[in-house]
């Protein structure tokens, strides 16, 4: 992992030279658990509540079998210890981590026993906190240590894990250190603005602030598919009522969670649930069947089924092939290109053959429509009563799902760092303008506007940082983390 130059970072009420202890692994019952301790005095702190060969002899990087004392002195529990001398553990400090059998009440005790010795309990976050202060991690590394914890797919941990290891840190830095370069070259024209030098060519200038202002606007533009991956990709299931959505929806989520009736108008409102899909957590929504109705809940679910569409990245359209209507008319009506991946299920092909909708002129017609406004449109047929074409259908999901990861390298995900990259957009606007041919903005104005540029790149980074930024990041973190 990348190493950074150790910086004085605000510890909020709490100081960092304080040892500190916390159970890091999860709350409950379990074979067993860790406890760390952390700080400048966390081994001999431990070796207070510690019987065998003594933690303070050990070497960094090494394990002692031993047992631990409850406050009290009587033998609590056998236990392992791994020891890390500083600078070579997460924080950076001395860090013990002792493993106990998985007692909630064992947990605890020990916890009481490593306080009675001397440590204090940690604040959430504390320990990558620490991290962070010792130069260890960068900020986006540091959050991206809470998104890692949180993955529940394999496409959120190798977001989270790329962010890590440093590469979403490694890009913006090389934005980052362009932009100084261009500054360089026009604060350097101000020193020897009375002989009239002129330190590079202002057409050069351009391309590189556009190249610069593109990259920022496509990963700013990435938000969108790095949040949609971490809430579970929004799937709106639609169609007429009683096409089969609700059957479609229990049988994706292998669960009775829709009520399933042949009465139309069954479902009122939408109905949400998750499921893994291969590598993506995907978040099916399954709408009221949208008709024309006089029932006034009917109505309302109705229109929270249009806006479930409206905000869907992945829409599967249920069709059924025994309806006189096409029911493609419960899509949007735009001829506008839409940033979403529409499936057309043909359902119910246990009791009907789908080549008769297939082949009819009007829904090739209406197909052909279809396919020049949506981002990608794929066609399966389906039995959600029997199972059949589940798979298929599942494969075409998972197509929409990863077209937007595979396009790139590095995915925003974090709210607070799409809200730096739009902010860094106006001023870089600025400077491009202000290079134009024929422009009579001077440097020392260009010159501002890109310190503007690399103040709001550097925020997301952590070079400029404040106390109660820091403050609501490590809230989101867990105690032992």
């Amino acid at each position: 992992m990348e190493q950074h130059p150790q910086k004085t970072l605000p510890m909020t009420i709490h100081d960092i030279n304080d040892t500190i202890c916390a159970i890091s692994t999860p709350p409950g019952t379990g074979g067993i658990a860790v406890i760390r301790i952390s700080g400048p005095d966390a081994i001999a702190t431990a070796d207070k509540i510690w019987h065998g060969r003594p933690l303070s002899q050990a070497p960094g990087q090494t394990l002692r079998y031993g047992t631990v004392d409850a406050a009290d002195g009587t033998r609590l529990d056998d236990a392992v210890a791994a020891i890390y001398r500083a600078p070579h553990s997460y924080t950076g400090q001395d860090t013990v981590e002792i493993s106990v059998h998985g007692s909630t009440y064992i947990q605890h005790t020990l916890l009481q026993s490593l306080t009675t010795a001397g440590a204090r309990l940690a604040a959430p976050g504390e320990y990558t906190r620490r991290a962070l202060a010792a130069g260890k991690l960068d900020l986006p590394q540091a959050e991206a240590v809470a998104d890692i914890i949180a993955a529940r797919s394999r496409a959120e941990h190798r977001i989270a894990d790329t962010q890590m290891r440093g590469g979403y840190s490694a890009r913006l830095r090389t934005l980052r250190d362009a932009l100084i370069d261009i500054a360089s070259l026009l604060e350097l024209e101000l020193d020897f603005s009375e002989e009239d030098v002129q330190f590079a060519d202002r057409a050069d200038l351009l391309r590189r602030a556009t190249d610069l202002r593109q990259e920022i606007n496509r990963l700013e533009h990435t938000f969108a598919t790095g949040n949609a991956i971490r809430q579970g990709i929004p799937t709106a299931i639609v169609g007429h009522t009683n096409a089969g959505k609700s059957s479609l929806l229990n049988a994706l989520l292998d669960d009775d969670r829709a009520i399933v009736s042949d009465i139309h108008g069954t479902t009122r409102d939408i109905i949400e649930d998750t499921a893994i899909i291969g590598d993506y957590t995907i978040r099916f929504i399954d709408t009221a069947g949208i008709r024309d109705t006089t029932d006034t809940i009917e109505q309302l679910g109705i229109q929270r089924s249009r806006r479930a569409i409206d905000t869907a990245r992945i829409i599967i359209l249920v069709l059924d092939p025994t309806s006189p209507t096409l029911d493609t008319d419960t899509l949007p009506a735009t001829d506008a290109p839409l940033d979403t991946h529409l499936i057309i299920a043909i359902n119910k092909t246990d009791i009907a053959t789908p080549e008769a909708l297939r082949q009819n002129p009007d829904f090739l017609r209406r197909l052909d429509t279809l396919r020049a406004i949506y981002r990608t449109v794929d066609t399966v047929d389906i039995s959600a009563a029997t199972g059949q074409g589940l798979d298929t259908l599942r494969a075409a999901i998972l197509r929409a799902a990863g077209h937007d990861l595979d396009q790139s390298d590095i995915i925003v995900t974090n709210a607070r760092h799409r809200q730096a990259l739009a902010d860094a957009l106006p001023p870089l606007d600025a400077v491009i303008a202000a290079l134009a041919p024929g422009s009579p903005v001077t440097g020392d104005l260009i010159a501002q506007d890109l310190r503007a540029v690399i103040a709001t790149l550097s925020s997301i980074i952590g070079d400029i940082t404040t106390p109660d930024l820091l403050s609501t990041i490590f809230s989101r973190f867990c105690i032992g983390k």
